[in-house]
């Protein structure tokens, strides 16, 4: 029986990949394709490709692969390029002969443009940039849309913010993710919790720290930052006759100068909570611990909750008036609304919470499924295709245009980047280019070397909301 290598770059592929070599025109040279987000609702941020190369493509196939690889796939029913694979080790020492282009990580790109191109580097090697679609274009499309999603979300709470409250210094920490739990593996959690750090500085994933020290170069410096909170358990656990003594436990263990503590309050009645434990039995604790307690309202439609819970702690706890004209609760009490929060949702509540009157900065969100799993390829509908071949010394442009769906027409030739005099992006063929520095998309990875080496810090700096 073979043996389970998931590391097996060869095996990284469909199955039907393996029989593709022998499909292209006979002195087929060179073949280019590129990656782009062909649509959706969201700018693109580029990001993760960087995380894809130093996992993925810095290590050499070896022998053992190839040996591995051919017993899989011929016991699978396909063809295996056995001899291809051999030259690759013979004379690249397994290192793959490809070049990678990419718009710097951290770029904001309108859909339907380019993003990365690849393109092989060694003639013998026709058949090896379409070989990596299904990794390559998985790289890209996950992390790139969880961080397209999420700057999405901090251009929404910025705009509330610049409407109802007098600072956004507290923006990085206005979307918090929660999505650990719910993501489907854990590669997913390193790369989706990651990319949404490329926005925010509030996670509760923990493998998000591991990730962007192992592939963005951030062990020295801390990417995100979490306060203690409570769950359903911590706080049942108690029993509902003990519900105040379980959030005044929170408050000694937790509050304090400076401290912030967060505790769900609705395990039985958030209204109870709020007005009565809160709001009275332990209302002088709040205001002169020192700190901030969150309230974490965590059922029930989202707008209408949290408006109300709004509504009933400045009631109990006093509000002040900012210069916009909005309602401000004291600083030691704030809401954190995590449940139900998507790109829709959030607008919608922050609506409603201005509606009302109060401030967006009364609120923070945190987001989990709607983060990291709520998305597919489809989102964006991302894609990599074939754009040109060299075959016999002669360049040919390559192209899809199917006449049942035109929105799946593909484009032409070898491809760059371009910001034209008004300053938008756009994509034209690399033989249209005037200059080679205006293309925007950069040498990243050629015959085995990364070339490009970013660090987190320079990546958020880069979105230009930092």
């Amino acid at each position: 029986m073979y043996t389970s290598n998931l590391n097996n770059l060869i095996l990284n592929s469909d199955s039907y990949k393996t029989s593709h070599w022998l499909q292209y025109p006979p002195g087929s040279e060179y073949m280019s394709s590129y990656v782009e987000a062909r649509k959706g609702d969201y700018d693109v941020v580029f990001f993760g490709l960087q995380a894809y190369i130093k996992e993925y493509l810095s290590k050499p196939i070896t022998t053992a692969d190839i040996e591995e690889a051919e017993q899989v796939i011929t016991a699978h029913g396909l063809p295996f390029n056995r001899s291809g694979w051999e030259r690759l080790v013979e004379k690249h020492g397994g290192y793959l002969p490809i070049r990678i282009q990419a718009v710097p990580e951290g770029s904001i790109v309108p859909v339907s443009n380019v993003v990365c191109q690849i393109i092989n580097t060694d003639p013998e090697f026709y058949w090896l940039p379409s070989y990596l679609e299904t990794s390559l274009l998985r790289a890209i499309w996950y992390p790139s849309t969880v961080s397209s999603l999420s700057y999405y979300c901090k251009n929404v709470i910025k705009a509330a913010l610049d409407k109802s409250a007098d600072s956004q210094a507290g923006l990085p920490f206005k979307l918090h993710d929660f999505g650990a739990r719910g993501a489907s593996s854990l590669e997913s959690v390193a790369l989706g919790s990651l990319a949404h750090l490329v926005n925010f500085s509030g996670t509760d994933s923990i493998t998000a720290l591991v990730s962007a020290s192992r592939w963005y170069g951030m062990d020295q410096e801390m990417p995100a930052f979490s306060i203690p909170a409570a769950e359903h358990s911590t706080m049942t656990a108690w029993g509902r006759e003990r519900e105040s003594q379980a959030y005044a436990n929170m408050l000694k263990q937790f509050g304090g100068e400076g401290n912030t503590v967060a505790v769900v309050s609705d395990s039985y009645d958030l209204w109870n909570a709020i007005d009565n434990i809160w709001g009275d039995e332990l209302k002088q604790q709040i205001e002169t611990m020192g700190g901030t307690l969150v309230i974490r309202p965590d059922s029930g439609d989202p707008a209408k909750v949290v408006r109300e819970a709004l509504e009933r702690l400045s009631v109990k706890f006093g509000y002040s008036v900012n210069s916009k004209g909005y309602k401000i609760l004291p600083d030691y009490v704030r809401l954190i609304q995590g449940d139900g929060i998507s790109p829709q949702s959030l607008g919608k509540i922050l609506q409603t919470v201005m509606k009302a009157g109060f401030s967006a900065d009364n609120v923070t969100f945190g987001m989990g499924g709607g983060l990291l799993q709520q998305v597919t390829r489809d989102t964006m509908s991302w894609a990599m295709k074939a754009s040109a071949i060299q075959i016999d010394g002669e360049w040919k442009d390559i192209f899809k245009d199917p006449i049942t769906s035109r929105s799946k027409r593909s484009k032409k030739g070898r491809l760059a980047l371009v910001k034209d005099n008004q300053g938008n992006l756009n994509t034209i063929k690399e033989d249209k280019l005037q200059n080679s520095a205006d293309n925007l998309l950069r040498d990243v990875f050629v015959d085995g070397k990364l070339l490009v080496d970013d660090t987190l810090t320079t990546i958020r700096q880069r979105t230009g909301s930092w």
